[in-house]
């Protein structure tokens, strides 16, 4: 589909407290710093920051999101997007090495495992957080909070409309199985309503 961008980002910032609360660490303790640090310099070198976008128009009639390539129902969605003009979609993935080294994990190093699956949570919010506000900066626009399937009463099912519009599995990898589960798992795919400062 035409119109669809892929972009590979630098690393973001890596936000140590968010990987602990993650984790389930409620005190930075020396150990469990020192168990973050090591799992963290061993995941770095096998993570990718990947993402694929577009823009698309919205019309919203009560409770329905007409986004021309697809509709969906979600109440909460279309309250979302009030006073956009226009949605930025977009699926994100940090790749499938870290789910390989979770499993691996699991079955030696259970603590490993933990913290490599708390690493993944707050590598691809990160990565989401980076590209909205490089794509902020680079359109000249403001974003509203970014919305994803099976947040409020947007269906879970809405991911099958998105990875048809976007070509998740050929542009980044990214494929969804009967369950509705992506892989890689730490993965993330949402809308973000666009406000345009470029018509003001």
């Amino acid at each position: 589909m035409s119109g669809i961008t892929v972009k590979i980002l630098k690393r973001p910032s890596f936000h140590e407290r968010e990987a602990l609360r993650y984790a389930g660490c409620t005190d930075a303790l020396e150990d469990m710093l020192e168990l973050l640090a090591k799992t963290l310099e061993e995941a770095d070198k096998k993570l990718v920051y990947k993402v694929c976008f577009g823009e698309f128009p919205i019309n919203t009639d009560g409770d329905v999101c007409d986004f021309g390539s697809f509709k969906v129902r979600s109440g909460n969605l279309s309250k979302n997007l009030e006073g956009c003009s226009a949605v930025l979609l977009f699926a994100a993935t940090v790749g499938v090495e870290i789910d390989r080294l979770i499993a691996r994990y699991g079955r030696i190093s259970p603590s490993r495992a933990v913290m490599l699956q708390a690493i993944g949570a707050e590598r691809i919010e990160a990565l989401c957080d980076t590209f909205c506000r490089e794509y902020e900066k680079e359109n000249s626009v403001k974003l509203k909070p970014r919305f994803s399937p099976g947040y409020g009463d947007l269906p879970l099912e809405t991911q099958k409309d998105i990875f048809a519009v976007l070509e998740c599995p050929l542009r980044i990898g990214l494929s969804l199985n009967d369950s509705l589960l992506m892989s890689p798992s730490k993965s993330v795919t949402a809308f973000a309503g666009i406000i345009d400062s470029r018509e003001k």
